[in-house]
């Protein structure tokens, strides 16, 4: 039994009840509502209801793949309210869609298995392109005995497959229409919940009379109904604002015409929007949409006042005076900076945000002022020609808001003459020609009125990358000792000194994950002490460098919840969740089978989080994910996923933050603060870089310009590596201008080890420098090959998981070869052994 740290009863912990108290007291706050015309919160006299849509019962806690968490239980909506006291008189067609609901998961499954069987693979794999869509709704024909009808819509995504611009998908389906509409018609009040995890159609919402209340639930984690019954109550006080910028029309994205498999390439993704993404395009453009980014309603009002600005070389301070002018509710506002740059030799978007604050929770008639600062240099824009980062002269614009459309212009900074902030090179040549869309001519604004402070451009600071020129090779010099870790962590040797006295072969295996050695096929393994874990780094046990055990992510730990071992420590089959279902213990099980329990927390998804605005309550969903790694010896989370929300059918967008990569590398610092408050574990952010399509994920070539690379894709990685330093690092699978990301050394030592300064450790996504096709992994025919295994490690991609003999023979032959130097290897197990010296 000492080999697992799993728990051998199935009594729920004290933690289990911590942690979901925590999360259900947090949670309401990352809800958003979009309408309300006074109908919520509910009054206890309207807790007798009509409910319907196919979320109700069957709400999604998370979307599918490695962002899933197997939870012990999972309170849907409905649960929720009855557990609330509410009164539900709609069982009768909730009962006709669960067993609709059933019946087609039966047959799904049936078919998957089917499909797996011809293609030789496992099911999960054909699951991840063939993704599971709920049946459509029978028409609601009678109306309750009840003044309320709540009618939940879900939508759910995973990795593997982008979504489609599609009824039942992004849009609303003809029977989810007609039901909408007829509740709308018949209740006094009809409020709308959105169970998703990213943007859907709105337009069918915004264009039926008769709707009160629309509100974007998110997918909330394994308590979410009743979070969802707090929220409606009025128990807990919503205050989401989007982080994504929700359009009138699918095609007003700029990249709706060639995202993904809307042109019929999954080979290639040619980023011509540039920086224009989200709300940068939505402004700059002049496209209306249905819902700006940062927009969100409460039970309440505010009015913001700005109080002062203040501003020199190094940092620029908002004050703003908030006020709930409400008579009845609680509320907390969330105060937006954004800045407009001058129009020079640098096309820049009309505003960009700079700056956040979220006040505490103000009563009726309460006043609170926030003070939001920002690094005065951050305003800089990348200029491709000069390969640096240039603060142009002119009028930098401060506007102070509650959301990017709904601003007041607060300050102007004046700077005399062009600075340069960072002396870097370009990193990211283009392999193929984009023509980028350009902005038009703004319309002049008359600032003249308001305060402007001068800027001297002689007091910046110019800061002048150096990059890694070699990597020397080790030498022992204290071949007269076995040197172990325990030397290093007393201070008796240094980690140099260790690793030089590694074989290439020790090395080569420490670079890849755990696999089995007894075959040559690539094998990947999960945990063996932390049955479920995604997988392990190999240990040296005479030199006393232990594995580090990865639990996947986002919502939370992903283990397998219950497993039985012999006393010997051997894991017997069954328990493994697969799919919709978890496979059954064989009946052959022996009767002194000792039972195992792994049960985790599902916290909110990432996208659903960073609607809290709140990097407090981020950082804390953090600690509480740490708790049960330490619980359960868990080294590193590989979250959180951070890629930016390019366009809005990205399979994984769940996963990921926002639209704007400030927000995202604010949350992902807090997330990666929360987990790392413990020590010897962390978070692994991921995925480096521009992952932002599903289907052909591991062999998608993004086209990207050097400018879009660093201000849109790697800027959120930048803060959260500058501001958290998270232990570990994960590539993704993609191409960018047709180098690998897991190969591409100007993306992992350049950007993210000479320019952001990194110091812990990179590892592939899993299977990306194996042949995927042959595992189901990948279609048959695609345009670019596998990542190379001797690439990653002359990239500084660390450690290649899950591994396979394979890559550790490819190693070996490589340094043999001349492909890559024995420094290569060193620096790379440097990198890992960095981390592990932190581990216990």
């Amino acid at each position: 039994m000492g080999k697992f740290y799993a728990l051998t009863s199935d009594e729920v912990t004290v933690l289990e009840k911590e942690n979901q108290a925590l999360v259900r007291s947090l949670a309401g706050e990352c809800m958003v509502v979009l309408e309300n015309d006074g109908a919520l919160p509910l009054k206890k006299e309207e807790r007798t209801i009509a409910l319907y849509g196919s979320g109700a019962r069957n709400t999604v806690k998370g979307g599918t793949g490695s962002g899933d968490v197997n939870s012990r239980e999972v309170i849907n909506i409905y649960e929720g309210l009855k557990t609330a006291g509410f009164k539900i008189l709609s069982d009768d067609w909730l009962d006709k869609y669960d067993k609709k609901l059933e019946d087609a998961q039966k047959e799904y499954m049936a078919e998957i298995n089917k499909k797996a069987q011809e293609q030789h693979v496992p099911p999960i794999m054909v699951m991840f392109s063939n993704p599971f869509t709920g049946p459509s709704e029978d028409l609601i024909t009678e109306v309750k005995n009840a003044d309320t009808a709540i009618y939940v819509i879900s939508r759910n995504s995973g990795e593997g497959a982008d979504r489609f611009n599609v009824k039942k998908d992004y849009e609303l389906d003809d029977a989810e229409v007609s039901n909408i509409k007829f509740l709308a018609q018949n209740y006094k009040k009809t409020i709308v919940l959105l169970n998703t995890g990213a943007v859907i159609d709105t337009k069918p919402l915004r264009n039926t009379e008769g709707i009160n209340a629309v509100m974007i639930v998110g997918q909330m984690g394994n308590i979410g109904g009743h979070i969802v019954a707090d929220v409606l109550t009025g128990k807990s006080v919503p205050s989401g604002k989007l982080t994504d910028t929700w359009a009138e029309n699918y095609s007003d994205y700029p990249s709706s015409e060639t995202f993904s498999h809307n042109n019929g390439n999954i080979d290639d993704e040619y980023y011509t929007e540039g920086i224009y993404v989200g709300y940068r395009y939505f402004d700059t453009f002049g496209i209306k949409p249905a819902y700006p980014f940062g927009y969100g309603k409460g039970y309440t009002d505010f009015s913001c006042e700005v109080e002062n600005v203040i501003a020199d070389e190094n940092k620029v301070y908002v004050s703003v005076a908030v006020t709930n002018t409400g008579k009845e509710f609680a509320g907390r506002e969330v105060v937006q900076v954004y800045v407009t740059a001058p129009e020079g030799s640098i096309e820049k978007p009309l505003k960009e945000l700079r700056g956040f604050a979220k006040t505490s929770l103000l009563g009726p008639s309460q006043k609170e002022t926030v003070t939001i600062s920002f690094d005065t240099k951050s305003m800089a824009s990348y200029d491709t020609a000069k390969a640096s980062y240039v603060l142009e002269k002119g009028e930098y614009i401060v506007r102070v808001g509650n959301n990017c459309e709904n601003t007041t212009l607060a300050a102007v900074l004046v700077l005399d003459e062009d600075v340069t902030t960072i002396k870097c090179r370009n990193l990211f040549k283009m392999d193929e020609a984009v023509e980028e869309i350009h902005a038009p001519k703004r319309a002049l604004e008359d600032v003249s009125s308001l305060k402007h402070i001068e800027l001297n451009s002689s007091k910046f600071v110019t800061t002048t990358i150096e990059y890694q020129t070699d990597r020397p090779v080790l030498v022992d010099n204290r071949k007269d000792q076995k040197l172990t870790m325990d030397d290093v962590k007393n201070g008796k040797a240094t980690l140099d000194e260790l690793i030089a006295q590694l074989s290439l072969e020790e090395m080569a295996g420490l670079c890849v994950g755990l696999y089995d050695k007894s075959s040559t096929n690539v094998v990947g393994s999960a945990s063996g002490s932390v049955v479920g874990a995604a997988g392990e780094t190999i240990g040296i046990p005479d030199r006393k460098i232990i594995p580090t055990i990865n639990a996947d992510g986002p919502a939370g730990l992903r283990l397998q919840p219950h497993f039985k071992a012999t006393k010997d420590d051997v894991v017997l089959p069954g328990g493994e969740v697969f799919g919709m279902s978890r496979n059954p213990f064989p009946e052959d099980t022996p009767s002194d089978a000792i039972d195992y329990y792994q049960y985790c927390t599902a916290i909110p998804i990432a996208s659903t989080l960073a609607q809290s605005w709140d990097m407090d309550l981020i950082e804390k969903m953090g600690r509480a994910v740490g708790k049960e790694m330490k619980q359960f010896h868990v080294h590193l989370w590989l979250a959180p996923g951070m890629n930016i929300h390019r366009n809005p059918l990205c399979g994984r967008n769940f996963e990921y933050y926002s639209e704007d990569p400030f927000v995202s590398g604010m949350c992902a610092a807090a997330d990666t603060r929360g987990v790392q408050s413990f020590a010897g574990q962390g978070t692994t952010i991921k995925h480096f870089a521009a992952n932002s399509q599903e289907d052909n994920r591991m062999y998608n070539n993004a086209h990207i310009s050097e400018r879009a690379m660093r201000e849109i894709y790697l800027r959120g990685f930048e803060i959260a590596v500058k501001t958290s330093q998270p232990l570990s690092l994960m590539t993704s699978y993609n191409l960018i201008n047709g180098i690998h990301s897991a190969n591409n050394k100007d993306l992992l030592q350049g950007a993210l080890r000479d320019e952001w300064g990194f110091k812990g450790f990179v590892m592939t996504d899993w299977f990306s420098s194996q042949d995927a096709q042959s595992m189901g992994f990948a279609p048959a025919n695609v345009k670019y090959p596998s990542a190379s295994s001797p690439d990653c490690i002359a990239a500084g991609n660390d450690v290649q998981m899950p591994g396979s003999k394979g890559n550790v023979d490819d190693i070996i032959s490589g340094v043999n070869e001349g492909k890559i130097t024995l420094g290569d290897v060193q620096f790379c197990v440097r990198n890992i052994l960095g981390v592990v010296a932190l581990c216990d």
